[in-house]
């Protein structure tokens, strides 16, 4: 079957070739219109039940899409008028910025905080500086004891040594653009910020914003990495066709899938190029290896006959093309798996994914050989030197030796205690952000510093609502009565034992101000009513004291659940995990009949529930991916032993891999997870291509060491070539301004450093001392 295939793709290579070429076009029209963009809702999973109750409240208790500004004073605290004024600016500049909530802008120069005071003649409430700015000293002081007797403002919107105050918006999540936001909230801070004031902003989308500023310097790094590839290729191949051909299949490949995923609606996300990359250093790795095979062929032949460029090309293509296939198969059954998640941005991914390690198939296996077959004078060079004599293959004969002497036990030995050893240290493996800050951004990014300054200030940046109420969420009154208003304000002086929940608000901590405030401010009345009623009462004031729709930040209409918002100082995944497991102890030992909570929203509950997911999922994912690779060699090979025989570089490679992201505090997130999935396929293509070659060699009457030392001049320079190229390319994301990138790159250089030793060296020595049946067949003499 293989000889019959290889047999028409020549014979009909110019058709295949214009096939190709009008597929290529067509795909190319289309992706040259995918969008490239962030949606944050595609990063949750939308059937875990904290997004579910993050759905269902959002527009109330605060959604995933808040952007905070911190006005801090360069000398004194924030009351003086310079200072005023630009929070004044900075709170009327926000309604320049599209698809902001106006009702949820919240400032001390805005409508929704005020002062509410109550006198014989009855409540009345005053925003502290809308519509205008206090006028005199006199009305400054006035503003500053006002802001210093309400806990509700100072705290959560002053800080405690009065020299910053917080202004938050929210976002209408159906017409935000990231891009425009991050763009207008940066260029208001911008005019306002001088020698006054130090302007400091976070949130999302300021977050994806800088994701999608550093886009230019992204494809720059990616244009950078294509020219270290070529040189190193046209160094290394001395060939023009060594240098041009992987290069077009990987063009041919990413065409494909970009134009495939528009067509399909899915958009790219300038998070997952580091994938992209992966996928296109397969498409260059097989591609590299026809091209090895292809001037193979050509050695072979003698001079006293004619040079055959087609039969050379059809013989590579011939016996590359079941490993070529298998490592294909390979790859897009590994990534498969990750599809398992219910989080779409990995759902998408997977289709793109496949799609393009598909493509692989075409672009290299197929295309490569077909143009190879044209070559005119396949053994001219383009420059004189050769590396392979200096370099290469005296590193190849190494490899050898080592086989041949008792060096190769050393090799096993070291591969076991490797083993071993990442495997203790891939333990530590955390799950979400393992540091501070926002772990797509270097420590020092402005949004990371930004960050740092208001969470000094504030008790936390970063916030999760809980919902308190009964089990169906539907019984009326529920949050007035006394039992569950206490349960709420226990519930938080619990988790703000946690050192990394700076502070916690509900509706238990307005209801005392309410109280005071209507007995004329006396202090002994900071309490909740004695009873429902009261407490009713109490709401009822408070509302009418309040903007229309400000209580719903802390309960429905109806009283029937409220929220308890808690603010985080980081993201961490330890911090989350932990806040939850202390969610779920309170919960667990509440003695109020009928009242429980609801987790969790916000962006820290959505978070949480990515986290877990990964959490539930990552072993499940890593098991099946294995399960597909042993699967597809048994079929290819038939025999158990080859599945087994080939999990040996996969999970030694993982290994190492998982260990030094614990030793550099890199965590399994979101964007992590589709890397660690390709590099199970990424870890056996290596030695699918060595074990392939020993297989044909021996079966044409080698001997052991024979097969092997041809399998590893031959096969194994196409590895050592790719190996050699691709980490010198993924190395220039070192240089990238997004964290995120720089430690992609560092983990896919360690994955092809670890894939191409373990298939040159561990895998010729496992071969040599168990000789398996599918490779060596039954034990002759040679």
């Amino acid at each position: 079957m293989l000889e019959k295939f290889a047999l028409a793709c020549i014979k009909f290579r110019k058709s295949v070739l214009a096939v190709v070429a009008v597929l290529t076009v067509i795909f190319a029209y289309f992706a040259q219109n995918i969008e490239v963009k962030t949606v944050f809702d595609d990063l949750m999973p939308t059937s875990h039940p904290y997004v579910q109750i993050h759905n269902e409240y959002k527009n109330t208790f605060g959604g995933t899409n808040i952007i905070t500004f911190m006005i801090e004073a360069e000398e004194g605290d924030i009351f003086q008028m310079p200072v005023l004024k630009k929070v004044r600016d900075l709170t009327q500049g926000l309604y320049k910025i599209n698809a902001i909530n106006e009702f949820q802008i919240y400032s001390i120069a805005g409508k929704k905080l005020k002062e509410v005071r109550a006198s014989t003649e009855g409540i009345e409430s005053f925003p502290y500086m809308w519509p205008a700015l206090p006028e005199d000293e006199a009305g400054i002081e006035r503003l500053r004891e006002a802001i210093l007797r309400s806990p509700l403002v100072y705290g959560p919107y002053v800080s405690k040594d009065l020299t910053a105050t917080l202004v938050t918006v929210d976002f209408y999540d159906n017409l935000l653009e990231y891009n425009r936001a991050y763009k207008q909230a940066y260029e208001l801070v911008d005019r306002l910020d001088d020698d006054t004031v130090n302007i400091s902003l976070v949130g999302n989308p300021v977050l994806y914003g800088w994701v999608n500023h550093f886009l230019p310097e992204t494809m720059n790094l990616v244009l950078v990495a294509a020219l270290i590839f070529l040189v190193l290729l046209f160094l290394i191949n001395r060939t023009w066709r060594g240098t041009l051909l992987p290069l077009l299949s990987g063009a041919i490949s990413a065409t494909w899938a970009l134009g495939a995923a528009h067509m399909l609606g899915i958009h790219f996300d300038p998070l997952v190029v580091v994938v992209a990359m992966l996928i296109t250093a397969r498409a260059v790795s097989h591609s590299v290896q026809m091209i090895t095979r292809f001037h193979e062929e050509i050695d072979k032949m003698t001079e006293g006959h004619d040079l055959s460029s087609t039969e050379a090309a059809r013989l590579t293509l011939k016996d590359l093309l079941r490993p070529g296939l298998l490592g294909i198969a390979t790859d897009a059954g590994c990534v498969t798996v990750v599809a398992i998640s219910p989080i779409p941005l990995l759902q998408k991914l997977v289709v793109l994914a496949v799609v393009w390690v598909g493509t692989v198939a075409v672009s290299s296996i197929i295309v490569t050989p077909i143009l190879l077959s044209w070559v005119r004078k396949p053994k001219s060079y383009a420059h004189p030197l050769n590396l392979d004599l200096l370099v290469i293959r005296p590193f190849l004969n190494m490899c050898v030796k080592i086989v041949e002497t008792r060096a190769r036990y050393v090799v096993v030995t070291f591969a076991l205690a490797l083993f071993i050893v990442c495997g203790f240290y891939a333990v530590d493996l955390k799950v979400g952000d393992a540091n501070p800050g926002s772990p797509i951004l270097w420590p020092d990014a402005r949004y990371n510093i930004d960050s740092d300054n208001i969470n000094s200030k504030f008790p936390g940046a970063d916030r999760m609502f809980v919902v308190f109420g009964n089990e169906t969420r539907d019984e009326q009154g529920l949050m007035k009565e006394v039992e569950s208003l206490d349960s709420m304000l226990r519930f938080q002086r619990y988790m703000e034992q946690q050192e990394e929940i700076g502070g916690s608000l509900s509706l238990a901590d307005v209801l005392p101000t309410v109280n005071q405030t209507v007995r004329e401010g006396n202090y002994r009345y900071v309490e909740l009513g004695e009873t429902t009623t009261n407490n009713a009462e109490l709401i009822y004031m408070f509302e009418r004291a309040s903007e229309p729709g400000d209580l719903l930040g802390f309960t429905d209409v109806k009283a029937t659940n409220a929220s308890v918002t808690l603010f985080f100082t980081d993201r961490q995944g330890k911090t989350i995990q932990t806040a939850i497991a202390r969610i779920n102890e309170f919960k667990d030992n509440m003695e109020v009949e009928g009242l429980t909570i609801h987790m969790a929203g916000g962006i820290i509950g959505v978070i949480g529930a990515v986290n877990e997911v990964i959490l539930s999922g990552q072993i499940q994912s890593i098991a099946l991916a294995l399960f597909i690779l042993v699967m597809m060699c048994i079929i290819v090979y038939r025999s158990s032993i080859a599945g087994m025989f080939f999990m040996v570089p996969v999970v030694l490679s993982n290994l190492v891999t998982f260990a030094f992201m614990a030793w550099q505090n890199i965590g399994m997130n979101i964007n992590t997870v589709p890397v660690a999935a390709l590099g199970i396929g990424l870890g056996v293509d290596y030695a699918l291509y060595i074990c392939d070659r020993i297989q044909i060699e021996y079966k044409s009457g080698k001997s052991h060491i024979e097969a092997i030392s041809m399998s590893l001049h031959c096969a194994g320079r196409g590895v050592l070539v790719t190996a050699l190229v691709l980490i010198a390319s993924v190395a220039v994301w070192l240089f990238s301004s997004l964290r995120f990138q720089a430690e992609m790159g560092m983990l896919i250089g360690l994955w092809l450093f670890v894939s191409a030793m373990s298939a040159l060296f561990l895998m010729p020595a496992l071969a040599f001392i168990f000789k398996p049946r599918f490779l060596f067949g039954e034990v002759q003499s040679h």
